[in-house]
């Protein structure tokens, strides 16, 4: 009786499968059923329902008729509301609303366009963002996990909850359980799922959290108002600890910038007391130097791009120090003792240089491009941290470490040590003052070239670079003390953070003239700066 039974069964299976296809309605998956409600003249309430209908199916297959609506393309025929994607003239090109695949073509007149407004727009980006939570790609489901923290609706809670079942990156996941959280605050659960939801955003601790929490806190359960409330003022003080320190990172960027520009002015002003007004120009110089290396590099090498700039430091250095060594021995070397003269002397040099700048390379600003390694930035925290600025502040540290192991380990800089501090004693002992004047000036210029380097990744490299730069590094030299590196290094971080400090409340302009004042104030008290220079020449 068994053995009849199922031949009986295999008999009635190779009939079924024998039989022909089953009608097309029959055949219709859930979201084809969903997607024909778009068809008839429906109201924007009803065709955003039917969106996020599509949405909850987690059908990727849905995204289709999504874009299509979006765009415009989705339509319905007038003769039995069969709904298609429409593209093209007339007649129209037709495709499956769910497959995306060919259907033939049909006339313009027969068909009707699904009508859509910005806020249906709104809900299928939405939906489309729901979708993604499924994609194969991480990076795409990182993203749709963070978009959602800000836009997830209560209807989404579903769909989340699928997605964290099936999620194995772990960072990923937590992302999926904050949209999550966020999605039951918009819910009808009971309130101990929502108190779990606020712990869960609360966590988060951002503006986006914070923003979630704001809907809460305006009225609603007393528990979970109060709640939000104490949360979102847990997130207030944190935001507010991390903007100060974001306050102090800025700060230091601004800093490294004003020392890498100050620490060849610092050497000159020192060891010469030369008043340099040319020495933003030889920041400029170092900047265009950039600019031809990249130049070149595009044309003849560009999978060199990536080491642009450690071929253009060298160059840097070379270019400026060569035109500083030129105006010491053509110029400088025959008014020293006379500050004015040398002061307006090296100002007509400045103009010079930038005058030729101007004819050879033109007015505007000239493109100078971020290597990979410079480009991009991360978090710490709630603190926007950008690679350029990152790799100048390390650099600028590197360049102060460089420079006062050569001077105070290498026989040249002793030597300009001993003429900064008594040069007449430094003479009797056989040291040629003039070729350490003229060596220094070229550090000097050579150190404001590669400073130029640095500064093309962050400003623009124009003709004016060297004049946005000129009065801070002589601030900096002067606060910090004339011609001591230690003072130099304090003077700029100290005169960055504080100008950083004070633009959020005064302004950049009113910052900056806060800052000359009270430099001004404190010089009145200590004329030789924060850490003044030592030895019988000074003190005479």
């Amino acid at each position: 009786m068994t053995l009849t039974v199922k031949r009986l069964l295999l008999l009635l299976a190779l009939v079924l499968l024998s039989l022909p296809g089953r009608p097309a309605a029959a055949q219709e998956s859930g979201a084809a059923a969903i997607i024909a409600e778009f068809a008839g003249k429906r109201s924007f309430s009803e065709t955003e329902a039917t969106v996020k209908k599509l949405a909850a199916t987690g059908d990727l297959q849905v995204a289709n008729a999504l874009n299509a609506l979006a765009a415009g393309e989705l339509y319905y025929r007038k003769a039995d509301n069969s709904v298609v994607i429409a593209r093209g003239g007339d007649p129209l090109s037709i495709f499956d609303a769910l497959t995306g695949e060919p259907a033939g073509t049909a006339p313009k007149g027969d068909l009707e366009k699904v009508k859509v407004k910005n806020s249906t727009r709104n809900v299928v980006a939405d939906a489309m963002g729901s979708l993604t939570l499924r994609s194969p790609d991480e990076g795409v489901r990182r993203s749709a996990a963070l978009n959602l923290f800000t836009s997830a609706s209560a209807e989404q809670v579903g769909i989340l909850d699928a997605a964290l079942a099936e999620e194995t990156v772990p960072d990923i996941k937590a992302k999926l359980a904050e949209a999550r959280a966020a999605a039951v605050l918009k819910s009808d659960l009971s309130t101990e799922e929502k108190l779990a939801a606020i712990e869960t955003v609360s966590a988060r601790g951002d503006r986006q959290a914070l923003a979630v929490l704001s809907g809460i806190r305006a009225g609603g359960d007393a528990t979970l108002t109060a709640t939000a409330t104490r949360a979102a003022e847990a997130i207030e003080g944190r935001i507010a600890a991390w903007s100060q320190a974001q306050n102090i990172w800025y700060g230091i960027s601004l800093g490294s910038v004003l020392l890498l520009a100050a620490i060849g002015l610092a050497i000159t002003f020192g060891v010469m007391g030369v008043i340099n007004m040319a020495h933003g120009e030889m920041i400029m110089l170092g900047a265009y130097t950039t600019f031809v290396v990249q130049e070149a590099i595009r044309s003849h090498a560009p999978f060199l791009f990536d080491y642009s700039l450690a071929i253009a430091l060298p160059l840097a250095f070379l270019v400026a120090g060569s035109v500083g060594l030129l105006m010491e021995r053509c110029l400088i070397r025959f008014l020293y003792g006379r500050p004015l003269e040398t002061l307006l002397a090296t100002y007509g040099v400045s103009l010079i240089l930038q005058q030729a700048v101007r004819l050879y390379f033109g007015a505007t600003n000239q493109e100078v491009g971020n290597p990979s390694w410079m480009s991009g930035s991360f978090q710490v925290g709630l603190m926007a941290v950008t690679w350029n600025r990152m790799w100048i502040i390390l650099f600028a540290l590197a360049v102060f470490a460089a420079l006062l192991f050569a001077l105070n380990r290498t026989s040249a800089g002793l030597k300009m040590r001993a003429v900064t501090q008594n040069r007449k004693m430094a003479s009797a002992m056989g040291i040629r003052t003039p070729f350490v004047d003229a060596m220094t000036f070229a550090l000097g210029s050579g150190i404001a070239g590669i400073a130029g380097v640095a500064l093309s990744q962050i400003d623009n490299v124009s003709p004016d670079l060297g004049q946005g730069y000129i009065i801070d590094s002589f601030m900096v030299v002067v606060f910090g003390g004339v011609g001591n590196l230690w003072g130099t290094l304090v003077g700029a971080m100290s005169l960055g953070i504080l100008n950083k400090f004070l633009e959020p409340y005064a302004g950049a302009v009113v910052g900056k003239i806060v800052v000359l004042v009270l430099i001004i104030l404190f010089i009145q008290k200590r004329p030789r700066g924060l850490f003044a220079q030592k030895g019988r020449f000074v003190d005479a």
